[in-house]
């Protein structure tokens, strides 16, 4: 499966930015966010807007903060943080 790369600016997590994020998934099942320094002052800063992001995708879907780059990840079942 082929990988995805986007990139978040300084207008953060849009609507069109969602539905961009949706459209890669329907071709792959990882996508590659980058946090552009405009978006961001530090690590915590890309630490939010993953969780951020988490809370807009769904249950179907999980992060990994590596740097400064979010990796997307989409499960075919919801997963559940216990």
């Amino acid at each position: 499966m082929p990988i995805r790369e986007v990139q978040i600016g300084k207008k953060g997590i849009t609507e069109n930015f969602l539905e961009t994020l949706k459209v890669h998934f329907n071709s792959a099942r990882t996508v590659k966010v980058s946090v552009l320094k405009s978006a961001r002052e530090s690590k915590k800063d890309v630490e939010k807007l993953s969780n951020e992001l988490l809370e807009k995708l769904g249950p179907y879907y999980t992060a990994k903060v590596i740097g400064f780059k979010i990796v997307l990840k989409k499960w075919r079942k919801p997963r559940i943080e216990i």
